[in-house]
């Protein structure tokens, strides 16, 4: 007998960066050498003061459950952050701690979108972005954007997308997959046309803010546009800046009753995020930051590198992020030189040929791209762009 899943099933796929983690650790174990570039995760170590932070509380005892929201240390730590880093002030009632990230990102969606409501979505997005919208019965909007004009959404292009039935409005940045970064003029611009929608609610995805290298500092919506401070909600975690993707926290700062709505839906999912990351978290927010500086030194010096040897590769064009830790070639001319019809097949190629691992552009909503992450070391770069080019002349 077979059993029959919800008809939400239907409007859901997949991780596609998931799915391709999965296969390069299979192929792994199958004795094959595969160099993968498509996971986004950090190849240092927590720093040593955070991974303390943890181990004494442990030993102390901290292992039972927290308020829903998070502990008191860990959001005034936020609170502290996001004053630092961005100018922006928040009530405790104003931060929900969860795990990870993307479970922020979820319970926002959940929280804010009704059947039928409308979410913004620039492609090239993170591939989550839509399904999310999906499950909250929410209708994904995609606005195209491209190597062209560097990956970034103009305001005419936004008034054009908007509707009556417009609700929420992705806003990753720097940007996964692209590295793009908006300047606080260009938000400035956004934020001019979504002056004219109170009803809309700006999700600011900052997961990548300081892995960034810009001449100008990075900028959050949120501080480059105050006039809009109740309808944005400021999405960031400790993940990639400091390491720490495996301990899984996330945190958002935005208007009371949406944090309030998301704290509710977190409630009867998950409860809690764990106590002794929470303790962890807290260390990373409140400790020494140098060691941010360390990583992103090594990530802009692979940056550089990578994007120099992939525009030597015939068929790829290649831009130089200004953060986060991906390439994303264009390589249409690729795909015509060996008679392909889309990303997927060169993406199979170089795995059967190359044992190297990327993520088709498909899945980030843009044909005819590729995703390369340098979340490893120049020698496995230097491997994997030889391979690349061996399969491809």
């Amino acid at each position: 007998m077979s059993l029959s899943v919800s008809e939400r099933m239907d409007r859901v796929m997949p991780s596609a960066t998931s799915a391709v983690l999965g296969l390069a650790a299979e192929l792994r174990e199958a004795g094959r050498d595969v160099i993968s570039l498509g996971a986004g995760e950090p190849d240092f170590d927590t720093p040593e003061h955070i991974r303390q932070a943890a181990i004494e509380a442990i030993r102390e005892g901290q292992t039972r459950y927290t308020a829903i929201d998070g502990t008191s240390q860990l959001k005034a730590a936020i609170q502290r952050k996001f004053e630092r880093d961005n100018g922006l002030k928040f009530a405790p009632d104003q931060i929900l701690v969860s795990c990870g990230a993307k479970h922020t990102l979820f319970n926002a969606c959940m929280g804010i979108l009704s059947r039928g409501d409308e979410a913004i979505i620039p492609a090239p997005y993170w591939v989550s972005y839509p399904d999310m919208v999906r499950v909250a019965e929410g209708v994904p909007v995609i606005i195209e954007t491209g190597i062209d004009n560097d990956f970034k959404v103009t305001p005419e292009q936004l008034d054009d997308a908007i509707s009556g039935k417009t609700r929420v409005l992705f806003l990753n940045s720097p940007s996964n997959p692209s590295g793009s970064c908006y300047s606080r003029e260009e938000l400035a611009a956004l934020g001019e046309v979504l002056t004219k929608h109170p009803q809309i609610v700006v999700l600011a995805d900052d997961i990548y803010e300081h892995i960034h290298w810009a001449e100008a500092p990075f900028c959050s919506m949120a501080t480059a546009c105050p006039e809009l401070i109740d309808q944005v909600v400021t999405i960031n975690g400790v993940s990639k800046c400091y390491a720490m993707t495996g301990w899984r926290i996330g945190y958002a700062g935005g208007p009371g009753e949406v944090i309030k709505a998301m704290k509710t839906m977190q409630s009867q999912i998950t409860s809690n995020p764990c106590s002794i990351s929470q303790v962890a978290a807290t260390a990373a927010l409140d400790g020494d930051q140098s060691c941010i500086r360390e990583m992103v030194a090594a990530y802009e010096a692979r940056s550089d590198y990578l994007v120099k040897a992939l525009n030597e590769i015939p068929g790829f064009e290649c831009r130089a992020g200004q953060g986060a830790f991906y390439a994303f070639p264009r390589v249409t001319s690729a795909l015509k030189a060996k008679g392909m019809t889309g990303d997927a097949d060169l993406v199979q190629l170089l795995l059967n040929e190359a044992d190297v691992v990327l993520v088709p552009g498909t899945a980030f909503g843009a044909p005819g791209y590729v995703r390369l992450s340098f979340a490893c070391s120049i020698g496995k770069l230097e491997k994997a762009v030889a391979r690349i080019t061996a399969a491809l002349v």
